[in-house]
C-alpha cells in the first residue's frame, strides 16, 4: 500500500530531538521543571499575556479554567456549536449545562447576534450564565471586538478556546490573549505539538496560581498532603515542554509551510464551479491550521463524500468538517441558539491534508489525485 498522507502529523525533526535529549540529560524526566518554567514564559511572551500554565491537554486547561471563573453545577456555560467535543465536555465536567450558539457561515466560528439573542433570553429567565467560550475554528480567531462587548454587557466572563489558533491574530492581537483566559491546545495534529499538552494563558496573576494549584491535585503547601479541595493531576511533563520549545522556535516557519498549502488549494479549485476553499476572507490573520473546501453538490454534480472516497483509494486522509455539538447523540437534548449554519458547513464542508510536514511529492500526490476526480466527475 502506499504510504499514508494525514491531514496534520506532527512536524518534527533535529531540533526536537535534542531539545528532549537535553531534557533527558537534566534529570528532569518527572512533571514539571525548568523547561515547563521556560515554555510557559516563551508562549506566554509570544501570546502577549502575563501568565501561562503548561497542562498535559487543551481539555484540561478548559476545565481548569471554567472552575476558576467558579463554574458549577446548574450554570448555564455557551459555547460554539461547531467544535470539537473536549468544549463541551469540559463544560460538563464541571457539573454545567452547555449551551449551543450556532456560526456564522463565513467562518465557522461563533454568531455574535445568535449570542446576544441567547444572552437576553437566558438573563430574562432568571438563569445563571457563569461564561461564554467561543471557539477559534480551523485557526481563525473569533471575532473577539463584538463577542467581548456583547459578553462585558451581560457581565459574563468569556473564556476563549483558541486550542486550534495559536499564531492567528484578530484586530492586531494575538488568538489566546483574549477574554479572561485563553486555552491552547498543543494535540499532534495542531500546528505546533508537545505530543500531548496545553496551556491555560491570562492577564490574571490570581487566576494563574489557581489554575496551577488545582493542577497539581490542589496540595497545601504543607510538607505532609494536605487537602482542601478537589485537585486533579493536570501539569506537563518536562520531557514535553522540551519538545514545545523547540516547536515554538519554528511556528512561524511551519505556518508559512501551511500557508503554501492553502494557496495551492486556492488555485486547484480557483476555476471549479460551485468549489471554494473554506474562510479565507482574512487569510492573513489566519494560522492556517487546516484548510477546507466547500462543494455546493447541485452545482458541482458531485459531494464532498465522494472526493474523500476516491482521495482514501490512495491512503490520503481527509474529513468532513465537525460535527456540531448540537447533533451529537450525547447532546440531543441540550438547549442552543441554532440557525442552520453549522449544519450546512457539515453537510458541505470537507478537510484536506494541511500539514507543514507533507513534502513536495506528498502535496503533489494529492494535488494529482484531486485532479484526476475533478477531471472524471466533469
Amino acid at each position: 500500500m502506499t504510504e499514508r498522507i494525514y491531514m496534520s502529523s506532527p512536524d518534527v525533526g533535529q531540533l526536537e530531538e535534542d531539545a528532549l535529549v537535553r531534557a533527558l540529560r537534566s534529570g528532569w524526566i518527572a512533571p514539571l521543571g525548568p523547561e515547563v518554567d521556560a515554555f510557559e514564559g516563551e508562549v506566554a511572551e509570544r501570546v502577549g499575556v502575563a501568565h501561562g500554565v503548561a497542562l498535559s491537554s487543551g481539555t484540561a486547561a478548559l476545565h481548569l479554567g471554567l472552575l476558576t471563573l467558579g463554574v458549577k453545577p446548574g450554570d448555564v456555560v455557551l459555547t460554539s456549536t461547531m467544535t470539537f467535543a473536549a468544549t463541551a465536555n469540559a463544560i460538563v465536567y464541571t457539573g454545567a449545562e452547555p449551551y449551543f450558539i450556532d456560526a456564522d457561515l463565513q467562518t465557522g466560528n461563533m454568531s455574535a447576534e445568535l449570542l446576544r439573542e441567547a444572552l437576553s433570553e437566558l438573563r430574562a429567565a432568571g438563569e445563571r450564565i457563569a461564561a461564554v467560550v467561543p471557539v477559534d475554528l480551523l485557526g481563525k480567531a473569533v471575532d473577539y471586538t463584538r463577542i467581548l462587548a456583547i459578553a462585558e454587557e451581560f457581565e459574563v466572563p468569556v473564556l476563549s478556546d483558541a486550542a486550534e489558533s495559536l499564531g492567528a491574530t484578530h484586530a492586531g492581537r494575538a488568538a489566546g490573549s483574549f477574554g479572561h483566559a485563553s486555552v491552547l491546545s498543543f494535540n499532534g495534529n495542531k500546528v505546533m505539538t508537545t505530543s500531548g499538552g496545553g496551556m491555560l494563558l491570562t492577564d490574571d496573576a490570581d487566576f494563574a496560581t489557581h489554575v496551577r494549584y488545582l493542577a497539581t491535585q490542589a496540595r497545601q503547601p504543607v510538607v505532609h498532603y494536605e487537602h482542601t479541595d478537589i485537585g486533579y493531576n493536570y501539569r506537563m511533563s518536562n520531557l514535553l515542554a522540551a519538545l514545545g520549545r523547540a516547536q515554538l522556535s519554528r511556528l512561524d516557519e511551519m505556518i508559512a509551510r501551511r500557508r503554501q498549502v492553502r494557496d495551492l488549494y486556492k488555485e486547484l479549485f480557483a476555476s471549479v464551479d460551485g468549489v471554494e476553499v473554506f474562510g479565507t476572507r482574512d487569510d492573513e490573520f489566519d494560522n492556517v491550521w487546516l484548510t477546507s473546501i466547500l462543494v455546493d453538490s447541485e452545482v458541482t454534480g458531485w459531494a464532498p463524500k465522494d472526493l474523500s472516497t476516491e482521495l482514501a483509494k490512495d491512503n490520503i486522509e481527509s474529513r468532513p468538517l465537525w460535527k456540531p455539538m448540537h447533533l451529537q447523540p450525547i447532546f440531543a437534548e441540550a438547549r442552543g441558539r441554532i440557525s442552520g449554519a453549522s449544519e450546512a458547513l457539515f453537510q458541505s464542508g470537507v478537510t484536506l491534508p494541511s500539514g507543514s510536514a507533507l513534502t513536495p511529492e506528498q502535496r503533489e500526490r494529492v494535488v494529482s489525485r484531486v485532479r484526476d476526480f475533478l477531471g472524471s466527475a466533469a
